[in-house]
């Protein structure tokens, strides 16, 4: 059998980290909207969660972030003139497109791409599409970076394949991994690859959200399948519900976490959810382990409950064959009716068997809990062997980060912070190092 495991990599929170209120939608995100923020304090939150998932023994691999604030794009958009001509001419002219191209967005990289494993691809190498974003203007310019990122750290094409994003328009809007999940018996056997959307791009009379948008589409979960090489008995499409969306449910990820052969996800989290378990039966077969369906009422939850808490933006890891670990934020443990719920699931028949609870405030305030920081890739072990080792955790790379952060990031950041050119100096300088810690080569425009 071709044994493998499950790798999680986690953005690096970047140096103009800021509360712009910029994803409608988003309710933590609106909610939190100029405050200031701590970058030096969001980088460091990541970084021991990164830490301590590796010491729990697990793969854990870190991908950088992205050159805020972004001139190309301020160019692109007719601003013109040096680069601190710029950035007065865009807080002055645009102010909220100067915080559009300051976000550090990139940090939530679950968000970054869609992910097929080599079990599951015609070709036997795993599939990289990364997501267009193309709902929101601040996160739609990141895919060319990440696409060269992901390629830095993925680099053999004879394991992995790059796909380049889909077209950017609202009919393949396509959010990534945020509403993808895998199910399987072994990482390394073929999964089942199970893609949740918000609408239906061609059919104007498929239900639809009525407040907030829905950023993903069923016509972009196809394609990603079809580019990926996915035999179509393996792939389940199921809809998320309307209504969640329209409280607050931006992504399947705030609602649902699935990993192996469980699914655990709200009553209320899907159009049909009566269709999208026997679909997920179905595909299931007949495989050796049972696949556990555990589905939380909203009697004992509510879905504001699962907004405030982000119970279900959490990370459901494997550590032996039924037994699961559950890593959530802080928030959970101080909201009573999840924080009973929670304890009411280790005790029972389910496989989560633990509670692992972090601090991820200042990504939690922007609206990104612990399955937002972290994009999954199932790797055989020639697949892991082929992995840049410069951007796995390890002790050394742990306390390299943590000096290069100190040295490097603010303590306090506004808003109006942003068109300061000294940050931009400061966050250039310190992505050209980081690049050199990581041996990722060019992958900004600013080097090149």
């Amino acid at each position: 059998m071709n044994t493998a495991t499950e790798a999680n990599f986690d953005g690096l929170v970047g140096p103009t980290h800021n509360y712009s209120g910029l994803s409608f939608g988003n309710v933590a995100s609106l909610n939190n909207s100029a405050r200031p923020s701590n970058p030096k304090a969001a980088a460091k939150q990541g970084l021991v969660k990164m830490k301590a998932l590796a010491d729990m023994g697990f793969v854990q691999g870190v991908l950088a972030p992205h050159e805020r604030p972004h001139i190309p794009t301020l160019r692109r958009l007719g601003f013109s003139g040096s680069d601190t001509n710029i950035l007065e001419q865009a807080a002055k002219q645009a102010p909220k497109l100067l915080a559009a191209v300051s976000s550090a967005s990139c940090m939530w990289t679950a968000n970054a791409a869609t992910v097929s494993p080599s079990g599951d691809t015609s070709d036997k190498r795993v599939h990289f599409t990364p997501a267009n974003l193309v709902n929101k203007f601040h996160r739609s310019i990141e895919h060319e970076t990440t696409g060269a990122i992901l390629q830095a750290t993925f680099k053999d094409e004879k394991h992995f394949a790059h796909h380049p994003a889909l077209p950017s328009v609202d009919h393949f809007g396509d959010e990534g991994a945020a509403n993808h999940t895998r199910f399987c018996h072994g990482y390394g056997e073929q999964g089942i690859e199970f893609f949740v959307y918000g609408m239906e791009a061609f059919n104007n009379s498929a239900p639809h959200p009525a407040k907030f948008p829905a950023r993903h589409t069923l016509e972009a979960s196809q394609a990603v399948a079809r580019r990926h090489g996915l035999s179509p008995e393996q792939v389940v499409y199921a809809q998320q519900n309307p209504d969640v969306i329209d409280a607050g449910v931006f992504h399947n990820d705030v609602i649902a976490v699935g990993n192996r052969n469980a699914h655990f996800y709200h009553q209320e989290a899907f159009l049909d959810t009566a269709k999208m378990k026997q679909d997920l039966l179905t595909a299931w077969g007949d495989r050796a382990s049972k696949l556990h369906l555990i589905e939380v009422p909203s009697n004992a939850v509510s879905v504001q409950d699962c907004i405030q808490s982000y119970l279900f933006n959490s990370q459901l890891l494997s550590r032996d064959d039924d037994d699961m670990v559950l890593v959530v934020p802080g928030e959970c443990e101080n909201n009573p009716a999840v924080w009973a719920y929670l304890n009411s699931l280790v005790v029972g028949q389910s496989p989560i068997n633990e509670i692992k609870v972090f601090d991820l405030k200042q990504s939690m305030s922007n609206g990104g809990g612990p399955a937002c920081l972290r994009l999954r890739v199932a790797l055989t072990q020639a697949e892991q062997a082929a992995i840049n080792p410069s951007t796995l955790m390890n002790d050394t790379l742990f306390e390299r980060l943590n000096i290069w952060v100190d040295k490097h990031y603010r303590d306090e950041l506004h808003e109006k912070d942003l068109a300061d050119p000294q940050l931009l100096i400061e966050s250039r300088n310190a992505l050209d190092e980081l690049t050199q810690i990581m041996h990722l080569g060019s992958v900004y425009e600013f080097q090149r």
